[in-house]
């Protein structure tokens, strides 16, 4: 057994040590949008992943409880933003609340979800199917439509409970 392991078992009262272990991977970082009866609302999340190239799909996952849980849970529609190296900012902001877009350039995609300017990449989805996951929902999207940004640029990366970018190795 290694030493260098503090070993435990999960409880659900005391969730800490757990999410401490999970902050051990390191995760990109995404802004959801989606457009809502009152207006265009956003949530910062780094539970995203790749599904499938045929058909095109994602997911992600959406904490009940979260005040805009059952919104994204319900929204036909929504894009993931992949968040470049500079866009901590953002990032924070829609961490804490998801109506405000002020101070931030965008403008309304394909099914009118928000698209945020300066990101890395957009993927527009058609919500495919909604799955309760414990304390969370898993939320799969069909992508109707992507774009990436041209050129290179890193991106904003979050890794125990800090934002950051990679830093390339030299090969030794």
């Amino acid at each position: 057994m290694n030493n260098d392991l503090i070993s435990f078992a999960p409880r659900a009262q005391d969730g800490a040590a757990l999410r401490a272990a999970f902050g051990r991977f390191g995760t990109g970082v995404t802004v959801i949008t989606t457009q809502t009866e009152t207006g265009p609302l956003g949530m910062t999340a780094n539970s995203f992943s790749s599904v499938s190239l045929d058909p095109p799909m994602i997911l992600w996952s959406a904490a009940l409880r979260s005040k805009r849980h059952d919104i994204f849970a319900k929204a036909p529609h929504f894009c993931i933003h992949i968040l470049a190296e500079d866009q901590g900012p953002l990032a924070r902001h829609f961490a804490g609340q998801g109506h405000d877009f002020s101070g931030f350039d965008w403008q309304e995609g394909p099914h009118g979800s928000p698209t945020l300017a300066g990101v890395l990449a957009t993927f527009h989805c058609e919500t495919h199917a909604v799955h309760p996951a414990g304390d969370h929902s898993i939320i799969l999207g069909l992508i109707t439509h992507a774009a990436q940004r041209r050129g290179h640029g890193a991106g904003l990366l979050f890794d125990q409970g800090r934002f950051g970018t990679f830093v390339p190795q030299d090969p030794q």
